[in-house]
């Protein structure tokens, strides 16, 4: 079975070099020392205590890398399981959240067995938006205590009462705490005109801890509320598992597999558009998997891929899965060594980090050009957003899948109404008087067609057919004279596919753009990106068009 092949073994058989181990080596430390403050950071904002992001970091991260299904996927704790870890932390204690991990990755395991890493991928753009976006809120609003210092001894799980709090409690702001704030967030915006190499968030956390011991500032530290940090894993410990402890944490459980799948597999699809690969991602879930039972074994939380370090790990020459193992064994390395210095950090300091990660994760401007797209779409967002924010993730995320389903149905229902498209396409090639076949291509000049409708449940299809194309054309033509409605996920393609063609210098040219489609494109921008000069109604105008731009 080559697709449940981890890619390490695919690397070591296609023949791994020193000079391979170097590009890796150099960018492993680097992504180690990126995820440094992250993983104490994520773990903090969890409700669990800092090391236990290190751990998950170091036991998951190297799982992930050593058995998954990407070449450069970083795995560890991230920022999208902030808000569902917190919330079993408040009520199940880390013994419920190590169990419902552990349940977690037997199913992350079952769903890669059972072939379910394409259908993953088919969960509609906008409610990934929605409750990535409704998370950015939670991790930033939770961060606002301590970036002030308030005092406030039980800070409220809901973020109505979290708002609540902060303006009861605005007469106990520590202004030293504020300065630290700030000033580590202004090093973390800063920093990278200094130097990309070097993450800002790790320079914050230097600069604010040497402040703060220096000048002995009333700042509370990592220390003071969690009490030293060790310099060692832990003995492994498996969690008790009952049937009655499994019923009660099988809803989290499945929230946090259903999590994990979504964001590694998201992850690897990133990573696949930045170096031209293809991920394996049934091996990637029951990697996933593994790493997830691991991880609380060795005390730690739930992990996944990480987009932004996967993106630091490419952009530093990791090329194999052996980068991402090195950079668990680097962090691994500064928990034995300089483990026992973390307890110095002023939580001022990490709140901004964390603050800056939620404002990332955000992506305000995907999130805002939904509003641009359909009504049924900026509802899906709106409702998936808002019950993230104000009611469960598990929710949200239920509630966006079906709505989105329904209105898919419901949409495709009013296209089929239209029955001459359906015996047009039933007939032979040939016969249609505006058939390819009849038309003079010449060589440097690819023309792909898209017969129905372009919505998230075709969207996959689309970009596998895509990549097909063996050698960039001069000219590519995309007939869309079948496709009478177009959503936000098949908008992302699209400008995905321009975004492609502006790379290898290939002019895109649509034909037969309908009503609706074309209204998207201009609204989203995207006509104008792609040069309105460049959609034609009719196929024989896109070709002359086409023609008049090869080289003579």
């Amino acid at each position: 079975m080559p697709k449940l092949t981890p890619k390490f073994f695919t690397v070591m058989r296609e023949g791994y070099t020193l000079k391979m181990f170097w590009q890796d080596l150099s960018a492993g430390v680097l992504v180690g020392i990126v995820a440094l403050p992250l993983a104490i950071a994520f773990a903090i904002a969890s409700g669990v205590k800092p090391e236990q992001g290190l751990y998950t970091a170091i036991v998951a991260g190297f799982l992930i890398s050593f058995l998954g299904g990407s070449r450069v996927q970083i795995g560890g704790p991230t920022g999208a399981f902030v808000v569902i870890v917190a919330g079993i932390m408040q009520q199940y204690g880390y013994d419920g959240l190590a169990v419902a991990t552990f349940i977690a990755g037997f199913l992350l395991i079952l769903m890669g067995l059972l072939r379910l890493g394409s259908v993953i991928r088919f969960i509609p753009h906008p409610v990934t938006v929605g409750f990535t976006a409704g998370i950015a809120v939670i991790i930033f609003t939770s961060q606002i205590k301590d970036f002030l210092g308030l005092a406030i001894p039980n800070l409220p799980a809901e973020f109505v009462g979290k708002i609540e709090a902060y303006l009861h409690s605005i007469g106990t702001i520590n202004p030293w705490a504020v300065i630290i704030g700030g000033v580590s967030f202004l090093i973390i915006i800063l920093w990278p005109k200094v130097s990309r190499k070097i993450p800002g968030s790790l320079v914050a956390i230097l600069v604010s801890t040497i402040l703060v011991q220096i000048f002995n500032l009333p700042v509370e530290t990592i220390g003071q509320r969690y009490g030293s940090v060790p310099n060692m894993l832990p003995a492994p410990r498996i969690p008790h598992v009952s049937l009655e402890i499994v019923q009660k944490m099988f809803s989290p459980a499945l929230t946090i597999a259903l999590l994990a799948g979504i964001e590694s597999l998201l992850s690897a699809v990133v990573a696949d558009g930045m170096l031209g690969t293809r991920h394996r991602s049934n091996m990637e879930l029951i990697a996933q998997g593994i790493a997830n039972i691991a991880s609380p074994i060795f005390g730690g939380i739930p992990a996944t891929g990480a987009i932004a370090r996967t993106a630091t790990n490419i952009k530093n020459g990791g090329r194999t899965p052996v980068a991402g193992m090195i950079h668990a064994i680097t962090l691994l390395l500064i928990l034995m060594f300089f483990g026992k210095w973390a307890s110095l950090i002023p939580l001022a300091s990490l709140a901004a980090v964390l603050m800056k990660v939620a404002l990332n994760m955000s992506e305000y401007h995907v999130f805002a050009a939904i509003f641009k797209t359909t009504k049924s779409d900026i509802a899906v967002l709106m409702t998936t957003f808002l019950l993230t924010v104000f009611i469960d993730l598990t929710v949200a995320i239920e509630v966006g899948i079906v709505l989105a389903a329904l209105l898919f149905m419901y949409r495709m229902s009013n296209v089929t109404q239209v029955s001459h498209l359906t015996e047009e396409m039933e007939e032979e090639e040939t016969a249609d008087p505006k058939s390819i076949r009849t038309r003079d291509i010449p060589k440097g000049i690819e023309v792909f067609e898209i017969q129905g409708s372009l919505f998230f449940g075709a969207a996959e299809t689309f970009k596998s057919r895509i990549r097909n194309i063996q050698k960039p054309p001069k000219v590519l033509i995309l007939r869309m004279r079948h496709v009478y409605a177009l959503d936000a996920t098949g908008l992302a393609v699209l400008e995905d596919l321009y975004n492609k063609c502006k790379q290898e210098k290939t002019r895109l040219i649509l034909s037969g753009v309908h009503a609706q489609p074309l209204d998207i494109l201009i609204r989203s921008g995207l006509a104008d990106k792609i040069g309105k000069e460049n959609l034609f109604k009719d196929i024989d105008d896109a070709l002359a068009k086409a023609k008049e731009l090869l080289p003579a």
